[in-house]
């Protein structure tokens, strides 16, 4: 295991000593050396630390886990093909935040920090939360004030201190960055463990798949976890020789909220101020993901594309969902949305293998599900 490198200035910092970001203001990251060894995943429990020696920890016996992961992986007919979907809310709090949160978590364990703070819309909120919770650290949360009701009693329940923010989710970040003078910040878009936490999703995917991977993904996009996540499993992955290719990776956004495809298509050089509007899908409302870099790097460097779509199909998505049997957040559309344009743009084939995960779910947000069942 190297130390952490800042993604900007290249300076690098021993993974000892707590930190989240660079001096500059850059993000860190840290490159994993080793993979996990295929002949001793079938004596090994059923959970994302099956993949112990692919996660930055130092000492195992610092881990904090609910036994997370290994989420279903099942066929469903959508759009005359078949897809397969990852069903990553069947986690202890109901969402795929929970894999970033059980590595994160393990870590401010293992530098022994008491006292944390963070931000979110509510899922990595509530899972950052209750992984908090059981490593015995407080936790101050910052969440908008429109946030679910559910998310916020799960928050609470949890035993973090909730504080509701007015205004945009921009607002909330920047509120929770005013008070990291004095607490340290477990955000889970600026620290680099939670990511290392979400590329499990892909080497479940491997496994599940008889040790072949997709030839594309398609995830919706913020601040871009499980997209960098994905890639970096798949990139191990192949660079291990467990796998010949990279899946493509779509990332799909809302139009109402979509910086990231602006800076995609128009080629930019940083974050452009865009006009925020209301949004079904609001766990992807990030109008400045910190790692946006690494988010376009990902999808270049796997031949995907970055776009976005409307949202006036998204009770649609729900709604045919729900008859089989998977009740879903409306963020959980916007990938589905997406298959069905790269379908009609023929960029993808209804021969191809591809894979959609089914992020969060719609028990956590009953007052948005409402006005469609």
């Amino acid at each position: 295991m190297s130390s952490l490198k800042c993604t900007s200035c290249d300076v690098e910092f021993p993974d000892e000593e707590p930190r989240w970001r660079c001096e500059c203001g850059g993000t860190l990251d840290i490159k994993i050396e080793n993979i996990f060894p295929k002949k001793l995943l079938g004596s090994r429990e059923s959970s994302l630390w099956r993949y112990k020696e692919s996660i930055p920890l130092k000492n195992i016996k610092n881990k904090i886990s609910l036994g997370e992961g290994m989420t279903p992986l099942r066929d469903f007919p959508f759009a005359k093909m078949e897809i397969q979907c990852k069903l990553d809310f069947f986690f202890p709090t109901g969402s795929f935040k929970d894999r970033g949160s059980t590595v994160l978590a393990s870590k401010l364990k293992e530098w022994e920090i008491k006292k944390v703070l963070g931000d979110s819309s509510g899922n990595a909120a509530a899972s950052i939360a209750a992984y908090t919770s059981l490593a015995d650290i407080e936790c101050d949360m910052y969440v908008p004030d429109n946030t679910s009701e559910i998310k916020c009693m799960q928050i609470s329940a949890f035993g973090a201190n909730l504080k509701k923010i007015k205004g945009p989710r921009q607002s909330t970040t920047e509120a929770a960055l005013r008070e990291t003078k004095h607490c340290f910040y477990a955000s889970h878009f600026w620290n680099c463990w939670f990511n290392h936490g979400t590329k499990t999703w892909a080497f479940e995917l491997w496994e599940q798949m008889q040790q072949t991977v997709p030839d594309s993904v398609i995830i919706p996009v913020g601040h871009g976890s499980l997209v960098i996540g994905a890639y970096k499993g798949f990139k191990e992955l192949m660079d291990a020789g467990y796998s010949d290719k990279l899946p493509k990776i779509y990332a799909v956004q809302t139009k109402n909220c979509a910086p990231l495809v602006q800076i995609w298509d128009q080629k930019l050089t940083k974050i452009p101020e865009i006009r925020l509007n209301s949004s079904l899908a609001d766990g992807i409302s990030v109008s400045k993901p910190v790692r946006w870099k690494q988010i376009i790097e990902a999808v270049h460097e796997t031949d995907g594309e970055l776009f976005a779509v409307e949202e006036n199909k998204i009770g649609l998505i729900l709604k045919y969902f729900a008859k089989q049997g998977i009740l879903m957040e409306p963020t959980c559309a916007i990938p589905f949305l997406g298959l069905k344009e790269l379908l009609d743009s023929n960029k993808i084939s209804k021969k191809d293998i591809i894979v959609i995960p089914v992020t969060g779910s719609g028990l956590k947000t009953p007052e948005k599900l409402q006005q469609f069942f």
